[in-house]
């Protein structure tokens, strides 16, 4: 089939490769524009446009309702869109272009985690197994109806970007192989069930803060889920922000506090324990305003914290 390809980030990379290197044609690539970034704030183009131009296929920034675009996409031909993470709603005169339609991958089990960061809200939320599903795209929040889905299994010590790098390799062939069937008739999309509904609402800044309080295994996996974005972060006892990376396990042989207060420090030569409401965690990597990320313990080395120091005392209001 003649094919366009819509998508932004890192993870929607994989997915054009695939459909590259099969026996579809991908005719052009649609892209969010080139965005600022960085304290010079100076333009970049999304990865998949990087990986367009690499590959030699025309790419296309002009927005889905911008004037133009239905002639645009008219032009193209175009059989069917394939999309992954592209980051715009699409109107439903888009909609209807191609033949096939917009067909979607998406990184959950549908219907659970409809939107915008499924794999997030799913480790946050202490799921076992994911996955990823292709699906026509129509005009409500992922509701479209289903070709095809694979799982897998979160391992405990998964980060949102870990999982996000095996669901893009392994969701990829889930779309080549939906292309092709779609291109031989062979198969038919199923409307999603009614049970299992659940939303995966974009994580924002604030939803990454941690809350000492809470249970151990619940503040491991508010930290992994927010990893590397929007990033797990606290605050020091002078108000300023502490980027807190996934924890680290405690050493063989070595001992732990038996009791901290949550967000209280406990520094030896080679550790960092924080207290939360269940036993102390061991901190891994931390990122301090306008440094680099490095080790808790030469963090802590350097920081001149006092001997009671509280991660996380300063209140929302107060920042």
């Amino acid at each position: 089939m003649r094919l366009l390809f819509a998508g932004t980030p890192d993870v929607a990379v994989p997915a054009l490769r695939a459909l590259v290197d099969s026996d579809h044609e991908v005719v052009a690539v649609l892209t969010r524009a080139d965005a600022r970034k960085g304290r010079g704030r100076q333009l970049f183009p999304s990865p998949v446009k990087e990986a367009a131009l690499e590959l030699g296929i025309p790419v296309i920034t002009e927005r889905p309702r911008s004037e133009g675009f239905v002639q645009m996409l008219s032009d193209l031909d175009v059989e069917c869109a394939a999309v992954v993470a592209y980051g715009e709603i699409l109107p439903r005169e888009v909609l209807d272009i191609p033949t096939h339609g917009w067909i979607n991958l998406h990184f959950s089990v549908l219907p659970a985690w409809r939107g915008a960061a499924p794999v997030q809200r799913a480790i946050i939320a202490g799921d076992a197994v994911t996955g990823a599903s292709t699906f026509r795209i129509e005009e409500g929040l992922d509701t479209g109806p289903v070709y095809g889905m694979m799982t897998e299994t979160i391992r405990p010590r998964d980060t949102s970007g870990d999982l996000l790098g095996r669901l893009s390799e392994s969701g990829s062939a889930l779309l080549v192989g939906t292309m092709d069937a779609i291109a031989q008739g062979t198969i038919s999309p199923i409307p999603q069930g009614i049970d299992g509904i659940s939303l995966a609402p974009k994580l924002l800044t604030e939803d990454a803060r941690i809350d000492w309080t809470r249970p151990p295994h619940i503040v491991d996996r508010t930290v992994r889920g927010c990893t590397p974005d929007p990033g797990a972060w606290t605050t020091l006892p002078d108000g300023s922000r502490l980027g807190i990376g996934p924890f680290a396990t405690l050493p063989r042989g070595a001992e732990a506090p038996e009791a901290l207060a949550p967000g209280a420090l406990h520094v030896t030569k080679k550790l960092v324990f924080v207290g939360t409401g269940g036993a102390p965690v061991v901190l891994g990597e931390v990122t301090p305003v306008g440094k680099k990320t490095m080790n808790a313990a030469d963090w802590a080395r350097g920081a001149r914290l006092e001997a009671e120091a509280v991660l996380g005392a300063t209140t929302a209001g107060e920042l």
